[in-house]
């Protein structure tokens, strides 16, 4: 078999540099950490290449991240367990609904709260609501594309998402009341 190109590769690949390193740092909380995570990322990936489908490359890249940052954090005996409450459905926004999302109090508070208190936040809580967090907050994943990435049913995103929401609100909150608990 002929490996693809270089060039095709970078083409696909680099474009989604950031969002994987955005989502590498949220998985291992370390920035060299996660710049070895996405450099292993971007080597499987390259040499798996001739297996992509074309379909997104995006989701392709970015489970590949997320692989690689649990097997680092299992390796270091960091790895978090999945929480198994997931199925505990809450009413959610359907996955299906406008983009466009309205002003919510959790937005106004991360809008009021330097970046720092919010990453340090993000930070505290367990890896499957930080991931789901990033891609869809930062990233402006769709919760379809965050299913894809974590290799989880659509409601099980909806779930993490709700559940890691008011984890980090309540951290959020309690940090501008000094309590600094949560």
């Amino acid at each position: 078999m002929v490996q693809p190109s270089a060039e095709e590769f970078e083409r696909i690949a680099l474009p989604h540099s950031r969002a994987a390193l955005t989502l590498a740092r949220a998985l291992v909380r370390n920035d060299a950490d996660a710049e070895d995570v996405v450099q292993e990322a971007f080597l499987r990936a390259y040499k798996y290449f001739r297996g992509f489908s074309g379909e997104n490359a995006r989701a392709w890249l970015l489970s590949i991240v997320r692989n690689e940052g649990y097997a680092l954090l299992r390796k270091r005996g960091q790895a978090e367990p999945v929480d198994t409450l997931d199925e505990e459905r809450e009413p959610a926004p359907s996955p299906w609904s406008s983009e466009a999302r309205p002003e919510t109090p959790e937005s106004a508070l991360l809008r009021a709260i330097d970046g720092e208190t919010v990453r340090q936040a993000l930070g505290t809580l367990p890896a499957e609501f930080r991931e789901v967090l990033v891609l869809r907050e930062l990233e402006q994943y769709s919760y379809k594309e965050i299913a894809e990435v974590t290799q989880v049913p659509i409601g099980t995103v909806m779930s993490r998402l709700s559940r890691g929401r008011k984890l980090l609100h309540t951290r959020l909150t309690a940090n501008a009341d000094g309590g600094g608990r949560g």
